[in-house]
């Protein structure tokens, strides 16, 4: 693993995320405090609405939270216009969905050059970037090819490229593995894993499963919203590194 330096790149102090429906008030993620550096390999582990992906769109700035403080980048997310978001996430975050979220109509070639058009670059740049991208993912030789006409491995690699391609700060994975299998699963944990030791990116995963979480360098659990302090594992979860 790539040595990570003392500086945060995302810091959290008693995050919160609140959804109001009339009388109800209910809580996906409540009083979460992290600090991430540069260079880490993290892990968000925790059963289904722990507040795991609550806690990964935050930090995209995909969604807003309803309380607490989110530097991210030396960004304070919360006095970010929706515009500005838009920009700081396109510029500084790659983030890997779980469904792929692939347009089917469109080749790997161009469902990754998509996040380049918010850019200045040229096409025939914007296309060059796209494929040393789907290179450095093994996928040189399906640049023509749609998503039917790949493997779902395949498809998460192109999904992968397309958050690499342009060169962002941070790796946002949630559940990269969940829709994949063993082999393809463990392809796409070595990339993540060369990411973070070759290129030095900083990734932080969601998942459930722990063969995907051994791959970070870090744990953190979280249990019915709540981020649980560093080194803490719920009573019916087996220590990762055990």
């Amino acid at each position: 693993m790539s040595s990570a330096t003392q500086q945060p790149v995302i810091t959290t102090r008693e995050l919160t995320k609140e959804y109001r429906r009339q009388e109800y008030h209910v809580y996906a993620l409540r009083d979460a405090s992290i600090e991430i550096h540069q260079g880490e390999f993290v892990a968000l582990m925790g059963p289904s609405g722990s507040g795991k992906s609550t806690l990964l769109h935050l930090i995209a700035a995909m969604d807003r939270p309803t309380g607490g403080e989110i530097i991210v980048l030396g960004h304070d997310l919360r006095s970010l216009s929706e515009s500005e978001v838009a920009r700081w996430r396109n510029a500084h975050i790659g983030f890997i969905f779980q469904s792929f979220n692939l347009i089917p109509v469109l080749t790997a070639l161009e469902n990754v050059e998509l996040p380049l058009k918010l850019t200045r670059l040229s096409r025939r740049e914007r296309l060059d970037h796209a494929r040393r991208a789907l290179e450095l993912v093994g996928l040189g030789d399906r640049l023509s090819h749609t998503p039917r006409q790949m493997s779902g491995g395949q498809e998460q690699r192109v999904a992968i490229a397309r958050a690499l391609v342009t060169d962002p700060d941070l790796i946002l994975a949630d559940e990269p593995t969940g829709n994949l299998d063993a082999n393809s699963a463990k392809d796409v944990l070595h990339l993540l894993t060369r990411l973070n030791q070759e290129f030095g990116k900083t990734v932080v995963m969601v998942t459930h499963d722990p063969h995907a979480a051994r791959t970070a360098g870090h744990v953190r659990y979280l249990e019915k919203g709540r981020l649980l302090p560093n080194g803490e594992v719920p009573e019916d979860w087996a220590p990762i590194h055990a």
